[in-house]
């Protein structure tokens, strides 16, 4: 996404400069007679420095915050993953539909230096209230989430309110015989939005998981630290008050093109039934009210915004890298090589990509094609980049598949499954009587390899395990509850063969973590240090808890006799162990046999680096690319018209997710290819819209309008009839 708002930021400059060089004047400019100081001697304004400065600290920021936002709504919030990743997406797209109101107020009220500031304070706010909502002991559930959606609420106004006003404001402090200079200032810009995105999308999960806080993740601290640099960012900005020239309101040209389309449409319809002359085009309707001109451009900018339709299938696949991708992660061996990651901080890798994509492709690819002599055309460009996108997500499903080889069974209505655990001290077979289905012969300590499947009459089932255990039969009968997973511990008690049936984990570990639970067949209690003390009965089980993946070779056992010290291993990444607590006989001490519960993690993230690749490589293609081409399609003074029709292709893209995820209950790797398939069928239609469409020269086009100065444009009308758009 970094690189469509670098492109976005350039617009808004280009809108302004062209501006200021008398080829569509505003309504009004007055910038301040006095110089500002300069940097070290040079061209530049010393003003620049604190806009570049608000800007990486605000970048980092959002993306910080983002960056955390999908795992804080699933293991904090205990929302389900289709409600967490609809959230995200919902807040993602309130963040590009907010521009359009930035834009409003600082064109047609308050001027960008104050709109600025008043939505820095509104950010801030915003900031401050979702990280005081991520502090647990703050209210319930209800008060969390209260909290949350109004921090989130603000955010989205603030960050998409200054979105189109900060590079514009910093293109403002050059007089215009710097050209060169402000050009170079917007190199360090764009290069201040990756920095800031880069480096909070690693620290910030560091924070979130590495820092403990309140028993768990410190999700305050990973939310309280972006708003901090939001402050930073307010306070640097503040502090180049007297150095900045801050040009007043010039009216809000998104305004007038409303107004004028809702015109010329509402005209049509009066007239509907009148016998008024047939007019070439719907626009025409307006020349009544408005001028030749203006009508001409509004014209040529809906042909571009008529290519916009299809984009926001591309959006809606490059967003759900904060979303389905990161919850992808937290099922993957994140360990490289003594490198621990969080399963969020793999988001870091866009920025980074894009930092080396962009000249990779500049000054390598494109100057290669061109060598070849292929016509490699902005249209074809953003197609390539529209089936690069479709290829990172086969990839992500293809990885998702092989990721849920190792997953639970998932029971149905009517189903359970079940394992045995034979702690006993010879073979034993188990068999449900009365099924023929179901035998079992078992090795004692021996890790089950899978867990059998259980039918049942109903909801709930009595049913009679029958144990062969050195050539006697004993019968057991244990209720079983349908859509759960058991385990049935066969042990000896005081001379005796019993048995226990107990509830499973029914999915893997959240956040990649490793879940552990005690069974005890000693005739005494014992206590467990792991992190913090166990309590187990005797001949009982513990619940599952939650730890960190690691090697635990020195858990202290204490019974009321003795101490012991359990060898556990290495208990790794979404596992879960069941650990017996025995007696060795011959050395008389405690020791402990661990079986696996459910497999650990066995696809390690790097896997994901080729999804990665790719759908930065196609935003590359795609997003510079197309604002590049659309905006060379526009007038001068209908490049903020486009803007914002690009921004809300993002926001549109946003909500597709949203729609998906919640109409469609696919399982994860087919909701891949389902995208990965509606983007190639939008690529489709889109490259043929690009087929038929012709480039023009659109200030040629109203220069020669203006001369003829005829309301029907004929030009204009035979153009759309060449194109048939």
């Amino acid at each position: 996404m970094k690189t469509a708002e670098m492109a976005e930021e350039d617009s808004t400059i280009n809108r302004r400069q062209e501006k200021q060089r008398g080829e569509n004047p505003p309504k009004s400019i007055c910038l301040p007679e006095k110089k500002s100081p300069k940097i070290c001697g040079t061209n530049y304004p010393l003003s620049i420095a604190f806009i570049v400065v608000n800007e990486f600290c605000e970048r980092f920021s959002y993306y910080g915050m983002k960056a955390v936002l999908t795992l804080y709504f699933l293991y904090f919030l205990h929302w389900n993953e289709n409600t967490s990743t609809s959230v995200y997406h919902a807040f993602s797209g309130l963040c590009y539909f907010t521009p359009v109101i930035g834009a409003f107020i600082a064109d047609s009220w308050l001027g960008k230096y104050k709109t600025i500031i008043y939505l820095s304070i509104v950010y801030v706010i915003g900031h401050v209230i979702k990280s005081f909502a991520a502090i647990p002991m703050v209210g319930n559930q209800i008060v969390h989430v209260v909290l949350s959606m109004t921090g989130l609420s603000l955010i989205a106004l603030g960050t998409g309110g200054i979105k189109p006003c900060v590079a514009a404001f910093g293109g403002d402090q050059f007089e215009e015989e710097h050209a060169q200079e402000r050009s170079k200032f917007f190199s360090v810009f764009y290069l201040s939005i990756n920095a800031g995105s880069l480096i909070s999308t690693f620290i910030t999960p560091v924070l979130r998981g590495d820092v403990k806080c309140f028993g768990g993740d410190c999700y305050a601290l990973a939310f309280g630290v972006p708003a901090v640099l939001m402050v930073i960012a307010l306070v640097v900005f503040i502090a180049g008050n007297g150095l900045y020239k801050k040009a007043p309101p010039q009216g809000n040209i998104l305004l007038e093109v409303c107004k004028c389309i809702s015109f010329a449409f509402t005209n049509r319809i009066k007239n509907r039934s009148q016998q008024i002359p047939k007019r070439e085009h719907w626009l025409d309707w307006a020349s009544e009210k408005y001028s030749s001109k203006l009508i001409t451009e509004v014209k040529i900018v809906t042909r571009v915004l008529f290519l916009f339709i299809p984009l926001p299938m591309f959006w809606a696949l490059f967003d759900q890298q904060g979303s389905r991708w990161t919850l992808q992660a937290t099922k993957m061996n994140t360990d490289f090589g003594g490198l621990v990651l969080q399963p969020d901080q793999m988001q870091f890798l866009n920025p980074l990509l894009i930092l080396i994509l962009i000249p990779v492709f500049d000054l390598g690819l494109y100057p290669l094609i061109n060598l070849c002599k292929l016509n490699f055309t902005p249209i074809k460009k953003m197609a390539t980049g529209m089936i690069l996108a479709g290829l990172a997500f086969g990839a992500a499903a293809v990885v998702e598949l092989k990721i849920e080889e190792n997953a639970m069974p998932d029971p149905v209505p009517k189903e359970s499954y079940i394992q045995v655990l034979n702690l006993a001290d010879s073979d034993i077979e188990v068999s449900v009587l009365h099924r023929d289905l179901f035998l079992l012969s078992i090795e004692p300590f021996h890790d089950p390899d899978d867990y059998s499947k259980l039918i049942l009459t109903g909801s709930q089932q009595s049913l009679p395990f029958r144990i062969q255990y050195q050539g006697s039969y004993f019968t057991f009968n244990h209720t079983v509850q349908e859509k759960l997973i058991y385990s049935l511990i066969v042990y000896k008690a005081e001379g005796n063969l019993t048995s226990c049936l107990i509830k499973d984990m029914g999915g893997k570990p959240s956040e990649g973590m490793a879940a552990i639970r005690f069974i005890n067949t000693l005739a005494q209690d014992v206590n467990i240090t792991l992190g913090k003390e166990e309590f187990v009965k005797s001949y009982s089980a513990s619940d599952y808890r939650s730890v960190e993946r690691g090697r635990y070779n020195n858990v202290k056992c204490q019974t009321e006799a003795e101490e012991s010290i359990l060898h556990l291993g290495l208990l790794d990444f979404g596992a879960s162990y069941t650990v017996v607590i025995t007696r060795n006989n011959s050395a008389n001490f405690s020791e402990a046999w661990k079986a696996e519960d459910i497999p650990a993690n066995n696809i390690h993230m790097a896997w994901q680096i080729p999804q990665y690749l790719l759908i930065s490589a196609g935003e590359v293609m795609f997003s510079i690319t197309g604002l590049s081409f659309s905006y060379s399609q526009a007038p001068v003074s209908m490049k903020s018209v486009l803007q914002a029709g690009w921004l809300l292709t993002v926001a549109f893209g946003n909500v597709i997710v949203l729609i998906v995820a919640q109409a469609a209950p696919l399982k994860q790797w087919a909701e891949f290819v389902f995208f990965a398939a509606l983007l190639f069928v939008v690529c489709v239609i889109f490259s043929v819209m690009g087929y038929f469409y012709h480039s023009i020269n659109p200030e040629e086009l109203i220069d020669k309008d203006s001369k003829q100065d005829t309301p029907s444009n004929k030009n204009m009308i035979g153009l759309v009839k060449k194109t048939r758009l």
